[in-house]
């Protein structure tokens, strides 16, 4: 089987860049031959990750955030940047710690995924696993307004009713609750 040829950049504009998120405009050959001279790109220096942690009564913690861009709040997993030099499991704890004030262990990373590979190169990763103990400290406030452990059927009937947005949070949970992983 022969390789398929693949759109090939020919040049690269920078409209855009910070420590979160990057804008190109791209000059690409596709393979027909077609050129597009301006195809935007949103680069994300940063991949992510969502966990979904499991208490020994096999409820599901989620957080209350607010969230500026899309002018929402609702509950979400706990989730974040994964820093330089930090695997995908530790930004995982990490988050989980400062969002949650809880602690983790026997952590799984279940999936990677692309959530918007049509116009970004994202990747975002799904981690499970299980609380420590119910030992909470502070949590960082300002990013999550309040922390609440749910069950299964609780966490549905949001899905159900669309009161959960997040993509995210949708895809861990789900990916969860079907056991497909």
């Amino acid at each position: 089987m022969t390789k398929p040829k693949r759109p090939r950049q020919i040049s690269r504009t920078t409209i855009y860049e910070s420590e979160w998120i990057n804008l190109h405009s791209d000059k690409v050959e596709y393979p027909d031959g077609r050129i597009v001279d301006e195809l935007r790109v949103l680069d994300y220096p940063k991949e992510g990750v969502g966990v979904v942690v499991v208490n020994d009564q096999t409820q599901i913690l989620l957080e209350y955030a607010y969230r500026y861009h899309t002018g929402q709040d609702g509950w979400e997993v706990p989730a974040g940047a994964i820093d330089p030099g930090e695997d995908v499991i530790t930004a995982g704890q990490r988050e989980v710690e400062e969002e949650t004030g809880y602690q983790t262990k026997n952590h799984q990373l279940v999936y990677s995924y692309n959530p918007s590979n049509g116009s970004s190169n994202q990747v975002l990763h799904v981690v499970f696993c299980e609380l420590t103990s119910n030992k909470q400290k502070a949590f960082d406030k300002n990013e999550v307004r309040e922390v609440r452990w749910f069950t299964k059927q609780a966490i549905e009937k949001m899905i159900v009713d669309k009161e959960m947005v997040d993509g995210h949070s949708l895809l861990a949970l789900l990916l969860y609750f079907t056991k497909l992983i």
